[in-house]
């Protein structure tokens, strides 16, 4: 299974976007192709709303169609979804026909104070999702989860419970939390789990109000690093085995040792 990701520099353009989707993906034969999170909008709480859409308008409409032309499964990093009065941060999943086969909302919404007036709050604009995401493929189930959502131990366990090899984390990690955490914390998910973790991240903008760290990485089973990109607009694309999954969890029985009659 060929896995690709894209590291992308945001603009608001949506036909923009998509054509630049299309250059950097032509010649990597991707069967699942990954984006960012807010890969379509700045990072910032109190512009989201201008930039939300329902499901089945435009971008969503275009994502579907991007898809479908390229005859890949589309993680399309994520959007924000209005749905009624509430606004989501919202992850759409595309088949190789262009229909969809998952959607999830961020579970854990951001929340950071360093103090000297360095804080984000992404609940001053955004609402929590309420279910745990894992969709089919060809390939077998893959898991789904947003940014912050991979500081949450149970979740990606319950993933795992629910048949999932892969774990996809659609991100946009600060340059705080980034150099801190980024890579000890995908490392740990596919640790705990004996599953691929599949981190991607915008590109990081110096003239953006929010700095991404990029970065975006695959990481296998026994926890090593397969691929990793830098801070800026890049490209990613690995071959991964899922027959590792059960090699792994043969080589090392965690998932076969859990004492499930105790926690």
């Amino acid at each position: 299974m060929k896995i690709g990701i894209i590291q992308n520099k945001v603009n608001t353009d949506e036909d923009y976007t998509i054509k630049h989707f299309r250059e950097l993906s032509i010649n990597m034969d991707a069967d699942i192709l990954v984006l960012p999170e807010m890969f379509c909008c700045p990072y910032d709480v109190d512009i989201f709303k201008d930039y939300a859409q329902e499901e089945g308008e435009s971008l969503d409409l275009k994502l579907s169609a991007f898809a479908k032309e390229m005859g890949i499964y589309l993680v399309a990093g994520t959007v924000p979804e209005k749905d009624g009065e509430r606004i989501y941060n919202t992850s759409y999943v595309y088949d190789r026909e262009g229909n969809k086969i998952a959607k999830h909302r961020k579970l854990h919404l951001f929340e950071i104070n360093l103090g000297r007036g360095k804080m984000f709050r992404e609940a001053d604009s955004l609402s929590a999702g309420d279910k745990i995401t894992v969709f089919d493929t060809e390939f077998g189930k893959m898991g789904l989860a947003v940014c912050f959502d991979v500081r949450f131990p149970e979740q990606f366990r319950k993933m795992s419970d629910m048949g999932a090899k892969v774990a996809f984390v659609p991100a946009a990690f600060n340059l705080t939390t980034g150099p801190a955490h980024w890579e000890t914390l995908f490392r740990s998910r596919a640790l705990d789990n004996q599953i691929y973790m599949i981190g991607v991240s915008t590109a990081r903008d110096d003239e953006s109000k929010y700095r991404a760290y990029g970065h975006s990485l695959i990481v296998n089973p026994w926890s090593e690093i397969e691929g990793q990109l830098g801070y800026y607009e890049d490209v990613l694309i690995r071959d991964i085995n899922l027959d590792k999954v059960e090699k792994v969890r043969k080589q090392l029985p965690v998932i076969n040792s859990l004492r499930r009659d105790i926690y």
